[in-house]
């Protein structure tokens, strides 16, 4: 299980969590939500004092937020870009949040050249086909079992086996048939489902598919 850090504070209470279990690592970041509250020297100096811990397997929640706009877009830009080149420099993936800005996130991932893993994506396949191309990663969610989610599960169609995760995003986003209620690790299940579904395989498969890219992705021991 990997503890997803959205802010400096929320950074070291993943640390701490992961610190306690053998099964359970982290990822620091700051999330666009917070891109104001970005310091460049400070935040760099805490994140990579941070990344050195072998418990913290990627930098992460980071990226754009164009919908909700609680940063402005410049800093956001100006934190996402920071923290890509950070991952870049120490060898760590990053994971990815990305809403309704994929062509300012394509650009950047393009041009730094990190190792990245779109959380959550939600976005058409020819919107992603150049980062899955470049080797990238995509993740999905309980979304995904939506009635409304064709274009999802068309891009879950396209995207290969060996470059896909799955992911709850707990407490947020519970798969059908949990939607609506406060989500969970173990509902992960259903999203392996509706892939399995999707891509005529079976659950097993995906199972140890996903597990195995994760592993890959994220550098963690076998389990």
């Amino acid at each position: 299980m990997i503890c997803i850090a959205d802010s400096i504070d929320e950074s070291e209470k993943c640390l701490k969590i992961a610190e306690k279990f053998d099964q359970i690592f982290c990822t620091v970041g700051v999330h666009p939500h917070h891109a104001a509250l970005w310091d460049v020297t400070n935040g760099q100096g805490q994140m990579a004092k941070m990344l050195s811990n072998r418990k913290v397997v990627a930098v992460g929640e980071i990226g754009l937020d164009y919908h909700y706009m609680k940063s402005p877009r410049e800093l956001q830009i100006a934190a996402f870009r920071a923290q890509v080149e950070i991952a870049k420099h120490l060898g760590k993936p990053a994971v990815v949040h990305c809403r309704e800005a994929i062509e300012d996130i394509r650009a950047i991932i393009l041009e730094v050249q990190p190792r990245v893993v779109i959380h959550c994506c939600t976005d058409r396949w020819e919107d992603v086909e150049p980062l899955v191309a470049a080797g990238h990663f995509l993740s999905f969610t309980g979304i995904a079992t939506f009635p409304s989610s064709e274009e999802i599960r068309r891009t879950i169609r396209m995207c290969p086996m060996d470059q896909l995760m799955i992911e709850t995003d707990s407490p947020y986003l519970a798969p059908i048939p949990y939607r609506g209620k406060r989500n969970e690790p173990a509902y992960v299940v259903e999203v392996a489902r509706c892939i399995a579904q999707e891509k005529g395989m079976t659950f097993e498969e995906v199972d140890r598919m996903t597990t195995e890219n994760t592993e890959r992705f994220f550098g963690l021991p076998d389990s």
